[in-house]
């Protein structure tokens, strides 16, 4: 059982894991750690530096040597440094999003990745989302969600974030089903559901629902004798 109390929350692209888990995060004064941000950051630091996807081994030891550093939640926003430099807004760009998957598909990068995400599982109480918390980063995790919508509001969801003119729902639907199936497919922690995660199905839910669901089952496993 860990020390503090560990809320994991999964699920594919676009099912709004992000902005669940930083307000269930700022609701409980935990500290939220979106993995997400980190590969991002580990891609950023792959294209300033010259490297490609085709030297996975640079890349993996690029990885262990980045300092990344999340900033306290503020009106639900997180700012983010690399190396002391702070990369909120560069790690969100096409140039990022466009390699970031296949960064994260590197087995030495998510080992490089692994140890920084479960060192601050071990510091407090924390909200950690990503693809693979629930099953390796924070497989003792107190609290577990696998949060899911379909394909189609997935893509709904997400083509309403995207500036005019950037393709239209179908496009954006047939990217989230390709990241679906490589992010399930692979052979080093593949997306998946833990067995005894709750398995959350958001279509038809607003944001405020979902929050609530979760900062109830959060509360109950305080209740039942989870770490605070």
């Amino acid at each position: 059982m860990p020390r503090h109390h560990q809320i994991a929350i999964d699920g594919p692209a676009g099912a709004g894991k992000s902005t669940v888990a930083r307000a269930v995060a700022e609701r409980l004064g935990y500290t939220f750690v979106d993995t997400g941000a980190m590969y991002r950051c580990v891609a950023l630091a792959m294209l300033r530096s010259g490297l490609t996807l085709d030297d996975a081994a640079a890349v993996g030891e690029l990885a262990e040597r980045l300092q990344i550093e999340f900033g306290p939640l503020q009106a639900g926003q997180q700012p983010v440094s690399l190396d002391g430099q702070e990369v909120t807004a560069a790690i969100r760009t096409p140039e990022v999003h466009a390699v970031v998957s296949p960064v994260s598909a590197i087995p030495a990068v998510r080992a490089a990745l692994l140890r920084q995400q479960q060192a601050y599982g071990e510091q407090g109480p924390v909200v950690m989302e990503g693809r693979d918390i629930q099953t390796v980063v924070l497989p003792a995790a107190q609290t577990k969600v696998y949060l899911d919508a379909s394909p189609a509001e997935r893509a709904r969801r997400r083509h309403a974030e995207l500036p005019p003119g950037s393709g239209s729902v179908g496009d954006v639907e047939a990217a989230i089903r390709e990241r679906d199936a490589r992010d399930s497919g692979r052979a080093n922690a593949p997306l998946r559901a833990a067995p005894e995660a709750v398995h959350l199905l958001t279509d038809g839910l607003s944001v405020e629902q979902v929050i609530e669901r979760i900062l109830d089952l959060a509360r109950a496993a305080v209740r039942a004798g989870g770490s605070r």
